[in-house]
């Protein structure tokens, strides 16, 4: 492997700049960050790059629509090591991405579908007005040692709900964000009386799970609330009809990006051999 690496003529770095609107600066970086490999070098010191060397940056810079800039530069670097196997691997791992992306994207249809079959909002619950008394209750308890009886936001869920660690915990998120959704008005948990803990009931994590999957696709937090708020009228799912085929859309170029980074990165392997 890795047989051709300086065959060819011979390109200076404004040769391979300048065909990809690059500045020559560019080019030094990518090579010094193992995204290119090692140009060779003039009597005088310049560097001198070959037609692999511009098969390698058309095969990066295809790469990063589709899988990243971090992920793109960490494939190139396995490349260029010789490291295949981890090259591939670091490849698979973009597609079962935008996999796992695509299924999330079924999920919150699914999810706002449920919301047309779902009782209208506070059936079987305790008012609003009660609910958001005991969130002001919770802010207004002392928060000193004592506090909790041996409870802890940690604890596992109970049947008023469940904690900030728990959700937080399988949603793969930290309890800090969770704290900055909160702020953002998009999830609305009420307090424990007895500990001021924040306590989410079912529609809470409901809206948490949404929030969630929405911040995965791309959206801002500013873009999510207007979302929720329709989830929360049980609006259904027309009202959103548009950022749903804006999510698909985006799917849909990534997934292209991926197969054009597929066969740029499949061109420089055999420029390579």
């Amino acid at each position: 492997m890795a047989r051709n690496l300086q065959s060819g003529g011979r390109l200076r770095p404004v040769d391979l700049a300048r065909g990809h609107g690059l500045s020559t600066q560019a080019v030094r970086n990518y090579e010094e960050a193992g995204i290119l490999p090692a140009a060779g070098r003039t009597a005088h010191g310049y560097r001198t790059y070959t037609p692999l060397h511009a098969a390698a940056l058309r095969a990066f810079l295809a790469l990063v629509p589709g899988h990243g800039h971090r992920q793109a530069t960490a494939i190139m670097q396995a490349v260029n090591r010789d490291a295949l196997d981890e090259a591939f691997r670091l490849v698979d791992e973009s597609h079962a991405q935008l996999l796992d992306d695509r299924r999330t994207l079924q999920a919150v249809e699914r999810a706002l579908r449920d919301l047309d079959h779902a009782p209208a909002p506070g059936a079987g619950a305790a008012p609003e007005a009660g609910r958001e008394a005991g969130r002001e209750a919770g802010r207004d308890a002392g928060r000193g040692a004592g506090r909790g009886a041996g409870r802890s936001a940690d604890a596992p869920s109970g049947p008023g709900g469940t904690f900030i660690g728990p959700l937080a915990g399988g949603l793969g998120i930290r309890p800090a964000t969770l704290r900055k959704w909160e702020r953002a008005g998009l999830v609305r948990p009420h307090r424990d009386p007895l500990t001021g803990y924040r306590v989410y009931d079912e529609a809470d994590v409901r809206d948490a799970r949404l929030v969630h999957q929405l911040r995965r696709g791309g959206y801002l937090l500013e873009q999510i609330a207007p979302l929720i708020h329709q989830v929360r009228a049980a609006g259904g799912l027309e009202p959103l009809e548009s950022t749903l085929s804006d999510w698909h859309g985006r799917l849909a170029a990534r997934a292209r990006a991926m197969l054009a980074g597929a066969a740029e990165l499949e061109a420089y392997l055999r420029e390579r051999d």
